[in-house]
């Protein structure tokens, strides 16, 4: 699963990215110095996969991981091409889901390309030139719709309803995740690949400390009123954290005052945006979590692990967490009655502790 960083020029996003994935992505106060986009990979960090491995003293032990790509500063008129805008707008084309890093802070030092600090117009401004991008994606498509009704195929009778539902969206304003659709509508919206239809996490930039402030409760009530998810974190102490070793991150974030840094919020949350959960599973060779979807059932979740597994699934032996944990291994809670046997149609749970059973 992909996640496209984007935003408005010298907001923060190069150095979110360096933070989250340490790497070395160009952060500098002019517009477009990120061009090409930078690709990283973050693991997600699970305090239960560190529980499970200390309990199993488990060789290896492996955290999911979700891709980061920084996308350059989009500006006003992307979509009409400024600033390169219809190269940026097809990176963003390609990712699964949006962080939006929004400036929620005042330094004279650091150039706004507007000239002040506004995080709800910064806001309108990506999300509108994402609108008219999608418009314009239309437009076309109905144009060839039009030429296949004449087919006298319902199908393209059924395209075009839901076309002129999106653009009616559109022409409001709105993204298309707005909107409410049924099963089939939704299917045919995905092969669309429209930039409005991909879920959005808001992250506001603010000053140290500042997590509160105005701009950044601005930040959480638009996200709030959109139905999308927001987060306020100080990018550039995430960026320093990131450069320490355990140890000594864990001692800076004591003195601080944080349980858990802003950047492992931000990941989490991500997580979640993609309908994303994992199972686990463990002991002395490694302690893994895996990804899945949401709703995935037994025969899918193992073929995750192996082709092998879905073929031959017998069952799953599945003891949860929590569960785990107390009995200090999976025999003891299978001594204590606490193991479930299940079978073709059981749907996954996050956190799940799973042995597959499988004939090849």
């Amino acid at each position: 699963m992909k996640l496209g960083v984007v935003g408005l020029p010298n907001v923060g996003k190069s150095t979110l990215f360096n933070a989250l994935t340490k790497g070395k992505a160009m952060a500098a106060n002019y517009p477009f110095c990120t061009i090409d986009p930078n690709v990283g990979v973050v693991k997600v960090k699970d305090e239960r996969i560190d529980t499970l491995s200390r309990l199993y003293n488990s060789k290896s032990t492996v955290y999911t991981t979700i891709e980061f790509v920084d996308i350059a500063g989009l500006v006003k008129g992307a979509s009409k091409g400024e600033g390169l805008g219809n190269k940026f707008l097809s990176h963003i084309r390609e990712v699964d889901a949006i962080v939006h890093v929004v400036r929620c802070f005042d330094d004279e030092n650091i150039t706004h390309v507007d000239g002040s600090v506004d995080p709800v117009r910064d806001i309108e401004t990506i999300s509108l030139e994402l609108v008219f991008a999608d418009i314009e994606t239309l437009n076309r498509r109905i144009d060839r719709t039009k030429v296949a009704m004449k087919s006298g195929d319902k199908k393209y009778v059924f395209e075009m309803d839901v076309l002129k539902k999106l653009m009616a969206v559109l022409e409001n304003g709105k993204p298309v995740r707005s909107l409410s659709l049924d099963k089939e509508e939704e299917e045919f919206v995905k092969s669309l690949f429209l930039l409005t239809d991909k879920k959005v996490i808001y992250c506001a930039n603010v000053k140290e400390g500042e997590e509160n402030c105005e701009y950044a409760r601005k930040v959480a009530d638009y996200a709030a009123e959109e139905g999308s998810e927001s987060v306020a974190l100080c990018v550039k102490l995430e960026e320093e954290l990131s450069e320490l070793e355990d140890d000594e991150r864990e001692l800076f974030m004591a003195d601080l005052g944080m349980t858990e840094s802003g950047l492992d919020k931000l990941v989490k949350k991500c997580y979640s945006l993609l309908g994303l959960i994992s199972f686990l599973t463990a002991g002395e060779k490694e302690t893994r979590a895996w990804t899945i979807e949401k709703g995935t059932k037994a025969p899918q979740a193992a073929g995750k692990i192996h082709s092998d597994f879905e073929k031959g699934f017998i069952r799953a032996e599945i003891v949860d967490y929590d569960t785990l944990v107390e009995c200090g291994s999976f025999n003891a809670a299978k001594e204590k009655g606490k193991m479930r046997s299940e079978g073709k149609d059981y749907v996954f749970k996050d956190g799940d502790v799973v042995i597959f059973r499988f004939n090849v």
